[in-house]
């Protein structure tokens, strides 16, 4: 195990990127160090598509995507291993209780710290939800949800899409924290959308 493992950079290297109807990127270079990036631009500018590329979720049409030197296209194991997209959706799997959608995500992240989960549930107040279906929960406990995982996961890259809207004040104010702590600035490459200013501190901001 390294003692100090070198800080965390995300490379994105002549991106394309289009769906069907339109082009979203092309020949995009952007690089993301250490620390929180504030990820900004206009409504329709790709900034939810972007985190998406980054996590893993969408495939660039040409281009690369790379942490440190783990590209996502050729190692995408060991890519997601390291990165977690937080975007607020509902999870794709209905059919599963809060705690064993909680569990599948422990068990696909090495080195996972089940009682820091737990901590960051409970900070969440949404440790009351565990034995609830997915489907139960609201888009705010959903939120919440993501979020805990967001912050208990130990990954390198952390992406988060308008991590503030919805939550009460005393949820923004603990993801304020979280997100200012030094130890996790120096580890993580973080890269969060906010209509607002975050009102962390900040490593950068990138606009698109």
């Amino acid at each position: 195990m390294e003692l100090n493992p070198p800080t965390p950079v995300l490379h994105v290297e002549h991106l394309d990127f289009h769906f069907p109807t339109h082009s979203v990127f092309q020949g995009v270079n952007l690089q993301f160090g250490p620390g929180v990036t504030w990820l900004r631009g206009a409504n329709g500018a790709g900034k939810t598509t972007l985190l998406k590329l980054a996590g893993g979720a969408l495939l660039p049409a040409r281009g690369a995507i790379r942490l440190d030197e783990v590209d996502s296209g050729a190692m995408p194991l060991a890519y997601r291993a390291q990165a977690f997209y937080c975007g607020g959706d509902a999870p794709a799997l209905p059919w599963l209780q809060v705690h064993e959608f909680l569990d599948l995500h422990l068990a696909l992240y090495p080195g996972s710290d089940q009682a820091l989960l737990d901590d960051e549930l409970e900070a969440f107040a949404i440790t009351p939800t565990l034995r609830q279906s997915i489907t139960a929960l609201s888009l705010g406990q959903h939120k919440k949800l993501q979020l805990a995982l967001a912050l208990a996961l130990p990954v390198r890259l952390l992406l988060i899409d308008e991590p503030f809207n919805g939550l009460d004040a005393a949820a923004v104010a603990h993801l304020r924290a979280r997100l200012a702590e030094p130890s996790r600035l120096a580890r993580q490459c973080i890269v969060l959308t906010s209509h607002l200013a975050p009102d962390v501190p900040l490593a950068a901001t990138v606009e698109i």
